[in-house]
């Protein structure tokens, strides 16, 4: 059994309002989740308007298929168009 645990952080410069941030992290987090399958949940900074932290967890029997899982959320946070990657951390267990 392979785990691989992302940490990722990001700011959201055009953000003015904790709900803008909520819409943006929200959407980010459904996205991971849907294309994914993976645990994923906002672990950081929660009463801070510009920056977030998002956690990433994912169990799997091949590593290979964690490297592309890992792979395709690198993908689809830098995709965000509303938020800048300022940490991207993966730990393997």
């Amino acid at each position: 059994m392979h785990v691989a645990v992302c940490s990722i952080t990001i700011f959201m410069p055009a953000v003015g309002s904790l709900k803008g941030k909520r819409q943006i992290v929200k959407s980010l987090i459904g996205r991971i989740r849907s294309r994914t399958h993976a645990s994923v949940a906002e672990t950081g900074f929660q009463d801070i308007w510009h920056q977030a932290e998002i956690g990433v967890a994912i169990v799997s029997s091949d590593k290979g298929m964690l490297d592309k899982q890992i792979n395709l959320i690198r993908v689809i946070v830098d995709d965000c168009g509303d938020a800048e990657t300022v940490e991207f951390l993966v730990e393997y267990i």
